[in-house]
């Protein structure tokens, strides 16, 4: 069942709006539409609840939710995405740090504070270097019992994304 008017008024979180969560620049160029079915927004509530909101209450400043629910036609329209993606059932959000905390301690705060399915460094300098951060993370949650905490890097093989364990 199709998120209904009232649901896409609401918020997802108290601060993820539901426009944000459900954004697509391609979504919008290729006019895919991209609407969460109630299920999907009841674990895009989780993952905020879960994972988002402890991170942004942390960090004291603006997170930018680049991506978190993409249908199955999106994701199978964006270059390199799985068929298989958690954000195909609202349970993964992508971020970018907007305030002083860079990439690179959301990340660590997130891997020493909160449960989460998958904790992904996307691609950008290596975390082993001084400097490193990524260029945003991707985050999954599922249910304290199903979480399988796996904490990886991505990194380009040519032009193929490969996932390594940290």
């Amino acid at each position: 069942m199709e998120a209904t008017k009232k649901s896409k008024t609401k918020k997802v979180s108290e601060n993820i709006s539901y426009k944000e969560a459900t954004f697509s620049q391609t979504a919008k160029k290729l006019k895919i539409k991209n609407v969460p079915t109630e299920a999907h927004l009841k674990n895009m509530r989780l993952v905020a609840e879960k994972c988002f909101e402890p991170l942004r209450e942390w960090c004291d400043h603006p997170i930018r939710v680049n991506s978190m629910y993409r249908s199955q036609e999106l994701c199978e329209a964006i270059p390199n995405s799985s068929k298989t993606s958690q954000h195909t059932k609202g349970q993964a959000i992508d971020l970018t740090t907007l305030g002083e905390k860079s990439n690179r301690e959301l990340f660590f705060w997130i891997k020493d504070n909160l449960d989460v399915d998958q904790l992904i460094w996307e691609f950008g300098k290596s975390p082993d270097s001084e400097d490193g951060s990524p260029r945003w993370i991707h985050l999954s949650y599922v249910s304290k019992k199903a979480n399988r905490n796996n904490v990886l890097v991505a990194k380009y093989k040519g032009s193929q994304a490969t996932y390594y364990k940290m």
